[in-house]
């Protein structure tokens, strides 16, 4: 296994939400993996997980001693920097005077120079404590995640750690920039040892105090926010495909209908309306793993969700091929209920949404969707929405949510799990504007895209390229084996493909006038373009 693969097995393992560590710094700091485990150490661990699994809901003592072993056994924290109580630095709280609560760390990874901020503030949870969900008998409403963001901001340290015994949460919330949360847990330290040693590889005490500081994990998370800026490039690539391939979709059942169902819609509101459905699907996604609608409710998650409707999806294309995706339309049409619901609201004994209003999900905003004619309401005009099939629905979700990010060293691209809260507005708004210097225009004939160089994917008449391509085989058929008598030959109006500058005309061929042309258009090599 590549280093590059078995890095991609364990990212794959943990949780992560928001900026984390990137491909590019693991390997420089991990070149030939993570560290080797012991199992002298991971057997004791799993006796102590053993007994917290028995003993420690209902004995604090023992969920202390367990939440203690981590620390000090696994990722050795030596007493003298693990300090706790009146031991703590002053100035390591934050003071929420609205909800009338002061938060303390329970414990310090302090530095071992007295002038440093401390390494790692620790606080720990009843086991019963989702650390995603508010915490019982609090008055500020927020998790356990959420007040260590904002102990981090007030203490000025950019590290956290959060547990409850079972999941350990890596906060990562340095001043003024995006905060990031990654999880392990305890049970799959178990299952998946590769997790386990990942925990330890990145909080063992030799990561904050027997590095160099280029090396420290605080150091690793700043180096890797740098490539933060090529995980919004690709996504504004994969939106800009997805929109394009709905367009698609779009002139696929226009032309099916026999150019009658898209009559009247202009070029521009084509592409807008793909544009706006991909930013309201962004925008769904956003609020979703913000808390912001209602994700978790059964029927919101049965009948609305995009998260559980792109997994429902995926598995069936798993179990039986995407193309049993392109006999059925349901999806898109539960996408227009959803884009409705969240426009108008839902007022039911089953389930409640306020209305967000607004013109981004505007229903008759691009009514043709819907499968109604101009100038209809929602509210009286019955729809019959685009046949847009489940595959094509699939595709436009995973743009968002699979990001194929390129591997150092070559190789195929690796899938990433994308998390919505690690973008932040600026983030968002550049895929925007990227997407703003596109349109839409009505073909007069075949058009072939040509697959080029980033920010360079030509689209050339077919009837050109096989004009080119003609010219080729005639000129090597008629024994023109120069640049020179194949110029000679092609310069009949719109078939002259001029030589670059400087290339001796003696070893310049008709093949390689072709190969140029496309070099030119694509900005690719001639090894890529020839394969």
């Amino acid at each position: 296994m590549t280093p590059a693969r078995h890095h991609a097995e364990w990212l794959s393992l943990v949780e992560t939400s928001g900026p984390f560590l990137s491909m590019p710094v693991l390997l420089r700091v991990f070149p030939q993996g993570l560290e080797q485990r012991d199992p002298a150490k991971a057997s004791r661990l799993r006796e102590a997980y053993d007994d917290w699994l028995e003993r420690g809901a209902k004995q604090p003592a023992v969920h202390h001693a367990w939440i203690r072993h981590v620390l000090t056994e696994l990722l050795e924290y030596p007493p003298e920097f693990l300090v706790e109580g009146q031991a703590i630095p002053p100035g390591t709280e934050a003071i929420m005077a609205n909800y009338g609560e002061t938060l303390r760390p329970e414990f310090v990874l302090k530095h071992r120079d007295a002038g440093h901020k401390p390494l790692l503030l620790i606080e720990h949870y009843a086991p019963d404590q989702d650390l995603e969900k508010p915490v019982a008998g609090k008055t500020w409403k927020a998790s356990p995640g959420t007040r260590m963001m904002e102990l981090l901001h007030a203490a000025d340290v950019p590290l956290g750690l959060v547990t409850n015994g079972e999941q350990w949460m890596l906060v990562s919330a340095p001043r003024g920039e995006t905060t990031g949360f990654a999880s392990w847990y305890a049970d799959l330290w178990m299952q998946e040892p590769l997790t386990l040693r990942a925990f330890h590889s990145l909080l063992h005490l030799r990561r904050f105090l027997g590095v160099a500081e280029p090396e420290t994990l605080a150091a690793l998370y700043a180096e890797s926010s740098k490539d933060q800026q090529e995980v919004t490039d690709q996504l504004g690539y994969q939106v800009r495909r997805a929109v394009e391939m709905l367009v698609q979709a779009f002139d696929r059942i226009d032309a099916e209908s026999g150019r009658t169902l898209l009559a009247g819609v202009k070029e521009k509101d084509l592409y807008d309306s793909a544009l706006t459905v991909m930013m309201r699907l962004v925008f769904l996604f956003s609020a979703d793993e913000r808390g912001l609608l209602l994700l978790g409710d059964p029927l919101y998650d049965q009948h609305y969700s995009l998260s559980t409707l792109s997994e429902i999806l995926r598995e069936r294309a798993d179990q039986n091929g995407e193309e049993v995706l392109e006999r059925r339309h349901d999806a898109w049409c539960r996408l227009l209920a959803t884009f409705r619901a969240v426009h108008a609201g839902v007022e039911h004994e089953a389930m409640r949404l306020p209305p967000y209003g607004g013109t981004l999900f505007d229903p008759n905003r691009y009514p043709f969707l819907e499968g109604r004619a101009a100038d209809t309401q929602w509210q009286t005009t019955s729809a019959k929405p685009l046949p847009i099939n489940n595959r094509v629905v699939l595709h436009l979700l995973e743009a968002l949510q699979v990001l194929r990010v390129k591997v150092p060293g070559g190789g195929p691209a690796e899938a990433r799990r994308l998390s919505f809260r690690a973008l932040d507005i600026e983030q968002i708004g550049h895929v925007y504007e990227g997407l703003l210097d596109h349109t839409a225009k009505r073909a007069a004939e075949p058009i072939l895209g040509l697959q080029g160089a980033k920010d360079r994917e030509p689209e050339i008449p077919l009837s050109k390229l096989e004009e080119l391509a003609g010219v080729v085989v005639s000129a090597m058929d008629a024994g023109l084996e120069t640049a020179e008598s194949f110029l000679i030959a092609a310069e009949s109006p719109g078939n002259i493909i001029p030589l670059p500058s400087g290339s001796p005309k003696t070893d310049y061929g008709p093949a390689e006038a072709l190969v140029e042309f496309l070099q030119e258009q694509t900005g690719r090599s001639p090894k890529a373009i020839i394969g």
